[in-house]
């Protein structure tokens, strides 16, 4: 299983950036084929100090192939779109893999 993680830094209008997020990307990223689960955490604190982080996005698929046809997809197109009109300067992505 590998995942997408999308790390969302601290927006300058949380209040805006969520009712995007939520209302508009999220039903989005649910149409993504292949995908397996989609977890978003909120970011509530960080051991030392302040985290820089707002949110946490993780999308899980069966394996790298199904990743990239997910991202290479019409629906994985529109959600990239999508995410650099609101996020381009907030978010980072990486791609993991699961171990047992």
């Amino acid at each position: 299983m590998v995942k997408l993680v999308a790390l969302y830094r601290k927006p300058q209008d949380p209040e805006a950036f969520d009712s995007h997020y939520f209302e508009v990307h999220t039903p989005l990223v649910k149409k993504l084929p292949g995908l397996k689960r989609f977890e978003v955490s909120r970011v509530t604190g960080a051991p030392i100090g302040e985290s820089k982080y707002h949110l946490i996005a993780e999308m899980y698929f069966e394996n790298r192939d199904a990743l990239d046809a997910a991202m290479a997809s019409p629906e994985g197109k529109a959600s990239a779109k999508d995410l650099m009109s609101f996020a381009a300067d907030v978010v980072s992505l990486i791609y993991t893999e699961v171990l047992d």
